[in-house]
């Protein structure tokens, strides 16, 4: 793909509040941009993360009780995504599923597994000051937002609008995910949700600061 096709992506792509609702994204084109999501990097390689895909209309009914920045793609979204983060029990150094995962999907030898882990101990001890829940989950989100920027990049490549969205109340919806979506939130956090679609108009020309107020080289 050439530079400047990717660049008009950039150009093009914009935060769509209203979608048409008479169009749906194909089943390849979305398995396309979660593969992006599945794809995206993360610290020490432990994807953190865990995505539902709601289109049940019922269910996203209820999101719409705490969901204030959603309602209205809530009803018009060809789809809609929730990114849930692992909690501490599931990122911490001491957590299980850490070295289960370096055994069981990064395929790591018992040597490399145990210098891993002392490695990550210390990073969350004495690099990042990792040392709290909040902390741990804070830290685990940053890393969702990498796969949040990919599916939003895949998705504008191809020529689907998308629209992420912070606007909703966090433990309310947290409730609703635990009552009605089976999420165990001690494991569990919302970070984010993501609506994709097809826009209904055209947006405003895209406004950003001069490149020289952005970068600055030394």
């Amino acid at each position: 793909m050439e530079k400047q096709a990717i660049l008009d992506a950039f150009n093009w792509r914009f935060a769509c509040k209203q979608f048409d609702a008479d169009k749906i994204i194909s089943r390849e084109d979305f398995e396309f941009i979660l593969e992006a999501a599945r794809l995206s990097p993360s610290s020490f390689g432990f994807e953190p993360w865990q995505f539902i895909i709601v289109q049940d209309q019922k269910l996203r009914t209820l999101l719409k009780e705490s969901a204030w920045g959603a309602s209205q793609k809530l009803d018009t979204a060809s789809h809609f995504l929730l990114c849930l983060t692992h909690k501490a029990p599931l990122t911490q150094w001491s957590a299980p599923r850490i070295k289960k995962f370096m055994k069981e999907v990064q395929k790591y030898p018992d040597d490399i597994i145990e210098m891993r882990s002392k490695l990550y101990e210390e990073f969350q001890k004495s690099h990042f000051h990792l040392d709290t829940d909040r902390a741990l989950f804070d830290w685990a989100s940053k890393q969702c937002y990498i796969a949040l920027g990919n599916m939003l990049t895949a998705a504008a490549l191809i020529g689907i609008d998308s629209c992420p969205i912070e606007g909703f109340k966090k433990n309310e919806t947290e409730a609703l995910l635990q009552e009605h979506f089976a999420v165990d939130t001690q494991l569990y956090g919302l970070s984010y949700m993501i609506a994709f679609g097809y826009r209904i108009q055209n947006p405003k020309a895209k406004t950003r600061r001069e490149a020289a107020e952005v970068f600055i080289w030394k």
